[in-house]
């Protein structure tokens, strides 16, 4: 019973339980009580239908999905209107995105059993998310006038009146559930929402107001009424709200972000950092509630381009007032990064991680800080603390191993990647990808090339455009003479990639050379002195005296490996070339 789409178990499973409820939601006995437009089964079609029907229900609470759906076609083959067969094929074409095929069975289905409820929302639900805006309104019109005990319906309803451009309907059935349920947030502030559609202003303010005189001691509507004026560009009377709202509580936490912006809206921003600062320093708000205020504050002071040392102050005084919070310290880190101040950016950042060792945070701010600093003895020493309480993680892995692999200290930096291999939980192919080139690199610089370029093949299965290791891998071929047309395919992807990169593109240029194309050779390698940043390495010059002299211009070449021999003075080979003046 194989099925032309293979359904997708996962996706089925997420809604395997709904399916069965809506199964159980009509008696079985009803599969035989469709309404006078089904269709009449003779008593083996009857036996039939129920033995599919019931195997189908199996198959599906066993999670064999193909075979389910199978079996529910067969059920339809005998009884196409049969509504809890259309249901169910509905259901499933819908998890298969073939959302027209689901529209129609469900449709079907609620035709031949008008008064299920859940069936009707699942239609709903369909038709909503295709833009039926008209029928959603029906569906819910028909419901409601059934389920007159469901008010949940006539809030529905509504938002279907208004999502079809009939926003005074929806407010009328508001104000009809309104008298039944009473005055209620989620009602007025829809109906607030659609008379500001309707451009009724006065009338949406005064929705607000009714549930502000239902709930005077409340400072969150006061604050909201607020914040609706303040939205209108009616900052006047917003700040009046802002005050009624502070007379119960000052420090009421959104009302001081409201304050911010009232300050902000209204062009006085000493004023607004003056709220946020009495905040923070206060005693009256808990810790959290003060850390996000201080993450407000600080994007004040970037978006005015203000010293960001006029921060400190603030938390001298909340580290006086929370000694033990070693939150404070991240984010006061990172707040003396944006300062430039790496020395105490560090420093927080090591109290931090004393505190709290085994999360990842601390140990990678660190690096943060002193990556771009080069400094591989710290690196070493975050790597390796970080590394004793957090074994899975693979940064600190390739960190360290970069470390050593900078200094030259290639068997213990293979020894720490290949350790990162089997230690650490990595999740992203991409990172993988990186193990493995780096990998391979230092084995070839430990001469084991056969291991370097199995490494290699592992590093591009898991991530064919890993540009390092296909400019890597491709170079080392070209050094060896071996496989030449597949290093000069991987080295092509990188230029294509990356057209205007210096290293790529003397790559491609030596394999070019090693291939006899001695001129095209010479085209690549002076694009790649053009687009160098600083001097060309020592490398690129030899490479270029090389290229020079198959060309003809042995003059040229034997000045480009004498400026190669300055950069590179204990090269044996270049000595060779400057002496015989040949390759």
């Amino acid at each position: 019973m194989a099925h032309t789409n293979r359904i997708h178990r996962q996706l089925l499973l997420l809604l395997s339980s709904f399916l069965l409820l809506v199964a159980g939601l009509m008696p079985l006995k009803a599969l035989a009580q469709q309404d006078a437009g089904a269709l009449s089964l003779s008593d083996e079609e009857r036996r039939k239908f129920d033995f599919f029907f019931y195997d189908a229900l199996n198959a599906k609470a066993q999670g064999n999905f193909d075979e389910a759906m199978d079996l529910f076609q067969h059920c339809y083959a005998l009884d196409s209107t049969n509504a809890n067969v259309l249901v169910e094929l509905g259901t499933f074409y819908n998890l298969l995105q073939e959302k027209n095929k689901a529209l129609t069975f469900l449709r079907k289905a609620v035709h031949y059993d008008t008064s299920n409820y859940y069936y009707n929302m699942m239609l709903a639900g369909l038709s909503k998310e295709l833009g039926l805006k008209q029928e959603v309104v029906d569906i819910y019109s028909a419901l409601g006038a059934r389920h007159p005990d469901k008010p949940e319906l006539q809030f529905e309803l509504a938002n279907a009146y208004a999502d079809n451009g009939e926003p005074q309907k929806a407010i009328d059935i508001l104000n009809k559930l309104e008298k039944s349920t009473g005055i209620s947030e989620g009602i007025t502030l829809n109906k607030y929402r659609l008379y500001s559609l309707m451009n009724k202003k006065e009338q949406a303010f005064k929705e607000i107001q009714q549930i502000i005189n239902k709930n005077p001691a409340d400072p969150r509507y006061l604050i909201l009424m607020g914040d609706l004026y303040l939205e209108d560009n009616q900052s006047d009377k917003a700040l009046q709200y802002y005050q009624q709202a502070g007379q119960i509580d000052r420090n009421y936490p959104a009302l001081i972000l409201s304050m911010v912006n009232y300050y902000e809206k209204t062009d006085n921003k000493t004023a607004a950092t003056n709220e946020l600062e009495q905040a923070i320093t206060g005693t009256s708000l808990d810790v959290d509630t003060k850390l996000q205020l201080l993450t407000r504050y600080m994007s004040i002071l970037q978006q005015r381009q203000e010293d960001m040392k006029q921060a400190n102050s603030l938390f001298q005084k909340l580290f006086e007032q929370y000694p033990n919070n070693t939150q404070l310290n991240m984010i006061y880190g990172n707040v003396l990064i944006l300062q430039k101040d790496t020395v105490g950016a560090i420093k927080q950042f090591e109290i931090y991680t004393k505190d709290n060792p085994e999360d990842p945070a601390g140990y990678d701010q660190m690096l943060r800080v002193i990556l771009p600093e080069g400094n591989m003895d710290k690196i070493r020493e975050i790597t390796t603390e970080a590394l004793k309480h957090l074994p899975q993680e693979p940064q600190f892995y390739f960190y360290l191993g970069a470390s050593y692999y900078q200094q030259k200290n290639y068997k213990e930096a293979l020894k720490t990647f290949e350790e990162g291999l089997q230690k650490a939980v990595i999740s992203n192919p991409l990172l993988e990808s990186d193990f493995h080139g780096q990998i391979g690199d230092l084995n070839y610089f430990l001469g084991n090339k056969e291991t370097a370029f199995q490494s290699y093949e592992k590093a591009l299965k898991l991530n064919p455009q890993n540009l390092s290791v296909l400019n890597n891998y491709s170079y080392y071929l070209s050094l060896e003479k071996k496989d030449l047309d597949k290093a000069e395919q991987m080295s092509g992807l990188t230029i294509k990639a990356e057209p205007m990169n210096p290293t790529f593109l003397d790559t491609y240029g030596w394999i070019l050379y090693e291939q006899g194309s001695y001129f095209m050779a010479k085209v690549y390698i002076e694009k790649a002195i053009e687009y160098s940043k600083e001097s060309p390495s020592a490398d690129v010059l030899e490479h270029y005296g090389d290229i020079l002299y198959q060309t003809g211009d042995k003059e040229k070449a034997l000045e480009q490996w004498k400026k190669a021999k300055a950069l590179e003075s204990d090269s044996d080979t270049l000595d060779k070339k400057i002496k015989t003046g040949t390759p």
